[in-house]
């Protein structure tokens, strides 16, 4: 298939050509068997190699993610910054969690261990092609397990160079990379020597996962899907920071983030003002170039994201921010769009598919609420559970919500975006399982196995 830069389409990106998942498996297998052997130290040792690598080649990556799917260049540059720092997270997170333990008050002298699985697939996303991939990679190269990453096609050619940079770190056969659609990423997940599998996308594709996994009880499989995020904006709340912390976690990566912000309950009696203050911060997100530093809002992924926000704006609801698809920005042809923002009734709200369903562009709807308990029912009243921001000064008021909030992130006068790499990152409900975001997934890249001897 044909691939074009989202942000101008009259370059042409190399295509994609479909790898060979049974002899990466074949080589990942083999691989397993002396790295399983080896130390924490010594495989520390690969992932600083790696580290020195991929730091030496922050530019290039950035800009080839910019390239390929329309980050923005300064948020590129973000993502590359935190796969670098990703590595002493990593490293931290193995020598707490892979240490082995002892229980006292047990009977007979005994051992609690983590014990590599295997090969673990891993399969990524556009949005965040190297450094949502990266996470689940460096945790499982720590606990012993081979690896085998398939990024998206739509970031092919800079996770090739990551792939590269990565693999040459290694021994040989220990990270294998494979390019392809979801074909490959099928059967690399239900391969019967792929023991782990971790996957970043959307719900479909999950749940084609699952399926395609679920004969196998022993494979384990985490998967980080989407998001239909709130941020509550209580009456007593800091408008200016509550309206400036939706226009960012709205467009940021153009709104194709799992934790992007794309629903706003806020009370009524300070809608009108919020509402203005939105659309005036709103004004600093304009359409540019992504390869510009001073780009904040670049073009969407592809011509079917685009097709897909041009229905949703396409609605007949309440545009108080109209949005708007552009076909060019300064004379470059490419999947631009507007932010758009709608505003839904409270008595329909809950049903509405704007309300209900992942857009993955900057689209916000604005819902009116009348009470803590109202906004916490429709910030609840979807099938996602990743993240949920609520504006309020009061602490105590702050805690007792986040009791009833269906969320595995809940941030007080923070976007929803915020999520750093210092901290357990996942989802309830459709947004996932395994938790295999931010700190600790080490825990999810190995079994368990209890060891006792006798007196």
């Amino acid at each position: 298939m044909t691939r074009f830069s989202p942000g101008n389409l009259s370059i042409e990106l190399p295509a994609v050509v479909d790898g060979e998942v049974r002899a990466a498996v074949e080589r990942a297998s083999g691989a397993f068997v002396g790295w399983r052997e080896t130390t924490l130290a010594e495989r520390e040792g690969c992932l600083r190699r790696a580290q020195e690598r991929l730091a030496g080649k922050k530019e290039a990556l950035a800009y080839g993610i910019a390239l390929e799917t329309g980050k923005p260049i300064t948020e590129a540059l973000g993502e590359i910054g935190a796969v670098v720092v990703k590595i002493d997270l990593a490293i931290a997170d193995a020598r707490r969690y892979l240490a082995e333990q002892t229980e006292a008050d047990c009977a007979n002298p005994n051992i609690i261990r983590r014990r590599p699985r295997g090969v673990a697939g891993v399969i990524g996303p556009f949005n965040f092609p190297v450094h949502l991939a990266h996470g689940a990679i460096t945790a499982y190269l720590l606990a012993g397990n081979t690896v085998i990453f398939k990024p998206s096609p739509l970031a092919a050619g800079v996770c090739g160079v990551y792939g590269e940079l990565m693999r040459e770190s290694f021994p040989e056969g220990v990270f294998e990379i494979v390019q392809g659609g979801a074909s490959v990423g099928q059967a690399l997940v239900s391969h019967p020597a792929v023991r782990s599998v971790c996957f970043t996308g959307s719900v479909a594709a999950g749940r084609a996962i699952a399926k395609a996994t679920a004969e196998d009880l022993s494979k384990d499989v985490a998967l980080e899907l989407g998001g239909k995020n709130a941020a509550i904006v209580c009456a007593d709340a800091d408008l200016e920071l509550a309206a400036q912390s939706v226009a960012e976690a709205m467009c940021l990566t153009s709104g194709q983030r799992c934790n992007s912000t794309s629903r706003v309950l806020v009370d009524q009696r300070v809608e009108s003002t919020f509402i203005d203050l939105l659309r005036a911060k709103l004004g600093a997100f304009v359409p540019g170039d992504p390869l510009l530093a001073t780009t904040k809002l670049g073009p969407v992924v592809s011509d079917i994201a685009k097709q897909r926000y041009v229905e949703t704006i396409g609605q007949p609801f309440d545009w108080i921010v109209t949005g708007g698809a552009l076909e060019s920005v300064a004379g470059k042809r490419g999947h631009y769009v507007l932010p758009a923002v709608a505003r839904a009734p409270l008595r329909v709200a809950a049903n509405l598919p704007i309300f209900r369903n992942e857009v993955f562009a900057p689209v916000v709807v604005v819902v009116a609420t009348t009470s803590d308990e109202e906004a916490i029912g429709l910030a609840n009243a979807t099938d996602y559970g990743l993240t949920t921001s609520v504006f309020t000064p009061d602490r105590d008021r702050f805690l007792a919500m986040v009791d009833r909030l269906e969320a595995g992130n809940v941030y007080q006068n923070l976007p929803t975006t915020f999520s750093p790499g210092t901290l357990p990152f996942g989802g309830w409900k459709n947004s996932g399982n395994g938790r295999p975001g931010g700190r600790g997934f080490v825990r999810f890249a190995t079994d368990e196995q209890v060891v006792q001897m006798k007196k």
